[in-house]
């Protein structure tokens, strides 16, 4: 792509022109040239493979009319490490470092995209313009606009995107979102999207990452200021910076978020939102949220993301019967009559509120998620996708609100509570046990800062808030070459 981002949008344009003529995206696939070796199977490649993207060839490679023909990933050593040395007695797919010179590739159909998050959306949208449907990792975008631009493309172009939260397609959440719908438990009208997950310190240093032997720190960045962090290790730290990525907010919770937005029927913005915590307990270079908990509100529902990176010591229930302590990743979804509890991506339990089980689902592989998606490409019909781009984005969204409340936020003490569904019973019970293992840890703030958000109003039918300060952190700015085509 030697070409200027506009002048690629012109050409994807016409591409796309030409292709609907001939019935490619979004009609029958075009015939492919028998010199590609034309056969039913998609042709797939991954970009990114240092951390999920592992996981993508590994289930890719056994998904029925999927062929692997290449990995990309601006890391060499990732790709040796990771993916060539699955293949010791065989032949590995090509290995391409460049995405643009990937997507210049025609033996390509489709990609998996499993990058650090600043990359989601200026990757999905330059895929799906040089004529590739796109499976892209939770969550879908950096920002609040990113995952609607992704959308209007989609749309645009007729591409299949779907978004990677893999509970989606597993057989027992499936099934208890059908027992959930069904009234088994009434109408779902608040839930709990809980992430307890120790997350320790990443260090405090005061030089530049060291950059692995070969990789491209240019591709690396890509939107993102070229300017190597100040931290111990480049990989996977990422999350932990809000350049590059988005908090466990972004990071885990949008498994759990997504299956509570789910369950509550919720395919819109909410109308307020407000998040608090900070990054506490330690003084490293990271500097997003490892405590925080952030309240949604609709018209009739309230979601609670609750997530805490230091240790849990006392068991917490939320004041459900029975033992249910909550540990990990969870959900949990309460309807008038019973609720049901999430504690993985493929399980789930519904009890009534004297404790007393009445169902269980216990089934689903990662695979059934990227089977999905192959079978949409296939058909040519986003309404097979089990979470369409637009989907996948309300959800991803959802986080980002959070962090742009709390990055608005000011300093105040660790009891500190938001007026926002103040009296609702699930508010209440997830600060009052937030409180609890923020004493537990001996949490000082004078050393980090403990923020009350600021609580944002925001109009669904736009995707944006009355606050001029909250909507210009609903974007961010592009690094020139990486711009963020808009449609």
């Amino acid at each position: 792509m030697p070409l200027s981002r506009r002048d690629f949008v012109d050409g994807a344009l016409t591409l796309a022109a030409a292709a609907l003529a001939r019935g490619g995206f979004g009609g029958e696939p075009a015939a492919a040239d028998p010199a590609d070796g034309a056969d039913d199977a998609i042709r797939v490649a991954v970009i990114g493979v240092n951390g999920q993207g592992s996981k993508h060839v590994a289930e890719l490679l056994r998904t029925p009319g999927v062929r692997l023909v290449a990995v990309c990933d601006c890391d060499p050593g990732a790709y040796e490490r990771l993916v060539a040395e699955r293949f010791a007695e065989g032949t590995p797919p090509d290995y391409v470092a460049d995405v643009r010179r990937l997507l210049d590739r025609k033996d390509v159909d489709a990609v998996t995209i499993a990058t650090p998050n600043h990359w989601h959306a200026v990757m999905a949208v330059w895929a799906m313009q040089a004529g590739k449907d796109v499976y892209v990792e939770k969550p879908c975008s950096h920002n609040v606009e990113e995952g609607r631009v992704i959308t209007q493309w989609a749309r645009t172009l007729g591409r299949i995107c779907q978004m990677g939260v893999q509970s989606r397609s597993m057989t027992g959440t499936r099934e208890m979102m059908e027992f959930v719908k069904s009234g088994k438990v009434g109408p779902v009208k608040a839930a709990h999207a809980v992430c307890f997950r120790e997350r320790r310190s990443i260090g405090l240093v005061d030089t530049p990452a060291p950059i692995p032997p070969g990789l491209d720190f240019d591709l690396w960045a890509g939107p993102a200021p070229k300017v190597v962090p100040i931290r111990s290790r480049l990989h996977y730290d990422w999350h932990w910076t809000h350049v590059t990525g988005n908090g466990d907010l972004g990071n885990q919770n949008p498994h759990e978020i997504d299956k509570c937005r789910w369950a509550l029927g919720k395919h819109e913005f909410p109308r307020r939102v407000v998040s608090l915590g900070g990054r506490l307990g330690y003084v490293d270079n990271g500097d997003v949220a490892n405590m925080q908990v952030t309240i949604y509100q609709w018209d009739d529902a309230v979601l609670v993301s609750d997530v805490r990176g230091l240790p849990v010591k006392t068991p917490v229930t939320y004041g459900l019967p029975g033992k249910h302590s909550l540990k990990g990743a969870a959900a949990v979804l309460y309807g008038t009559e019973g609720f049901v509890v999430c504690p993985n991506y493929h399980a789930a339990a519904a009890f009534d509120y004297d404790g007393h089980e009445i169902a269980k689902w216990d089934a689903g592989s990662y695979q059934q998620h990227f089977a999905n998606f192959v079978k949409a490409v296939k058909s040519r019909r986003r309404e097979d996708l089990h979470l369409d781009i637009e989907e996948g984005h309300l959800s991803s969204a959802l986080a980002h609100l959070g962090n742009v409340s709390w990055a608005l936020g000011r300093p105040a003490a660790l009891d500190a509570r938001p007026t926002l569904a103040a009296s609702d019973p699930h508010v209440r019970a997830s600060l009052d046990t937030f409180l609890t293992t923020l004493q537990e840890n001996a949490v000082d703030v004078a050393a980090t800062k403990f923020l009350l958000g600021r609580e944002l109003v925001l109009d669904p039918a736009t995707e944006r808030s009355s606050d001029a300060e909250a909507n210009a952190l609903f974007g961010r700015e592009y690094r020139r070459g990486y711009e963020l085509p808009r449609v």
